[in-house]
């Protein structure tokens, strides 16, 4: 039985990895189930939860907190870069790059750290709602 366990999980989490190769945008757990299930039917929230929390502590995948959309998961190890919200499909697209300086703060603050996210419409809800 304990070896069926350990397959049933090695199998989800492969489809977990690949439902973050598919889509190269950051994800909500809801997503990954949804397209998980694609790979796996039985895929459900727990198993999602539990995978996702190995697969950023392995270094895999990263945790991003978006500020209308809360936590989002996209893979590790990419470039520095930003993201978009589209308020029309409701979902988070990568922005490569940074234009935002590494001295932006003032003297004596330290920054770590940052994220931007910039709101509009995606370029299929731009054509959406000519």
């Amino acid at each position: 039985m304990e070896n069926q366990t350990l397959r049933r999980n090695t199998t989800q989490r492969k489809a977990i990895e690949q439902v973050f190769r598919e889509h190269e945008r950051p994800l909500g757990v809801d997503e990954v189930v949804n397209y998980g299930r694609n790979f796996v039917e039985s895929l459900n929230q727990a198993t999602v939860y539990r995978n996702l929390k190995l697969l950023i502590n392995d270094g895999w995948l990263k945790r991003i907190y978006h500020p209308s959309l809360g936590t989002l998961y996209e893979r590790a190890g990419r470039a520095h870069h930003h993201h978009f919200h589209c308020r029309e499909c409701n979902r988070a697209f990568e922005l490569p790059g940074c234009a935002l300086k590494e001295n932006a703060a003032p003297d004596g603050f330290v920054v770590e750290d940052h994220e931007i996210f910039l709101f509009g419409l995606c370029p299929a809800c731009v054509g959406v709602n000519k």
